[in-house]
């Protein structure tokens, strides 16, 4: 905390710069992919892509992008229409019936010389976007029917939550912080300390706060405010959203930072938060296979992801709120908006409140 306050005090805080940088970065990627995937596509397309611009992410419209080079290479050869020689006129002689095929086709389908299989959940993605290309069209009165509207989505089968659980969760966290998490080549590697300081911070603000792998990659060493135990993430969309954690996690986080600023090695121009041996913000696999590590050691039957870690601390927050809106909004979760928007949103406070009712890592002395 100390060296952090003195670089504030110094003017040496790292600025906003290559935040906008890496999400600028990863934007052009997903763009430049759907550029090359349009040449794959019917011409009208473009269209879709064009519409859909302002109100969907780039990794949305990317996906997109694939879902659909799937479902007109299927019409291509059940209508034996080259793709490239498609008119929007196509979508119109589609019929729900059509639509219904393609998605039992998916159960087994060869694409580019590879055989490949959808469960129900990835049928039922790539039928919301022949849906949301149904919906822009429609809306645009070039084609006279929106037939995929009429197409049921496929069931969903509710999936076990894998997640940790009580003592698991206390256990990761020790392992993390105890020299057992490293062989003992790793011990004589230099940078043993810099990866265990760093990987509990890491573990730590997953547990304590919930967000997404990409959104924990994505922040800069100003995001964080220590004296309201705060910081801004960037939800899907492009949203700055304010966050909170407990004490447990700042404290955590500020051995990490502490350490960061000794680091010689790292470019001016690398405000990044979490970084990589090579002094480079970190990647997210790099964060995967590291939470997976950690995971096989504590709990070798489950499959730990970030996104479980994820869970982990939605459970426990719901277990101790209660309040289903109250998670959804702290995690940035969507998936109850139909109920939700009859509620008033919570509100900064209520979520800075809800933070400090995870505790999950240090327990007091009875």
């Amino acid at each position: 905390m100390i060296k952090y306050l003195q670089n504030k005090a110094e003017g040496k805080t790292l600025k906003e710069k290559n935040k906008n940088d890496y999400y600028s970065a990863r934007n052009e990627l997903s763009d430049e992919k759907i550029e090359k995937l349009l040449l794959d596509l019917p011409y009208f397309c473009s269209d879709f892509f064009i519409g859909t611009g302002n109100n969907t992410s780039p990794l949305t419209r990317l996906n997109y992008a694939y879902d659909l080079r799937i479902f007109f290479e299927y019409i291509s050869e059940v209508k034996k229409i080259p793709v490239e020689d498609m008119k929007i006129s196509i979508l119109d002689e589609l019929s729900a019936k059509d639509i219904e095929r393609f998605l039992n086709y998916l159960s087994h389908y060869k694409i580019h010389g590879q055989y490949l299989s959808c469960n129900e959940r990835a049928k039922a993605r790539k039928l919301a976007t022949i849906r949301a290309l149904y919906r822009y069209f429609f809306s645009q009165d070039e084609i006279k029917a929106n037939v995929a509207s009429k197409v049921p989505t496929p069931k969903l089968h509710e999936k076990e939550i894998i997640r940790l659980e009580g003592k698991e969760i206390k256990d990761i966290l020790d392992y993390a912080e105890s020299d057992d998490a490293f062989s003992e080549n790793s011990k004589k590697n230099a940078f043993h300390s810099k990866l265990k300081v760093r990987d509990f911070a890491i573990l730590s603000l997953f547990l304590g706060t919930g967000i997404r792998i990409s959104e924990l990659v994505g922040l800069n060493v100003d995001d964080f405010d220590f004296v309201q135990n705060s910081f801004i993430v960037t939800r899907k969309g492009g949203n700055r959203t304010p966050l909170f954690f407990n004490d447990e996690v700042k404290e955590a986080l500020l051995s990490w930072i502490d350490y960061r600023y000794d680091l010689k090695d790292i470019p001016k121009d690398e405000y990044a938060m979490f970084v990589s041996l090579k002094n480079r913000r970190i990647s997210t696999r790099a964060v995967q296979n590291l939470v997976k590590d950690y995971a096989k050691q504590v709990t070798p039957l489950k499959h730990i992801t970030p996104h479980k870690l994820r869970s982990t601390f939605g459970t426990e927050l719901y277990q101790n709120t209660g309040d289903i809106y109250a998670v959804a909004d702290f995690l940035g979760h969507k998936d109850v908006n139909t109920t939700r928007k009859h509620y008033a949103a919570i509100s900064r406070d209520s979520r800075k409140e809800a933070s400090k009712l995870v505790k999950f890592h240090r327990e007091e002395e009875t």
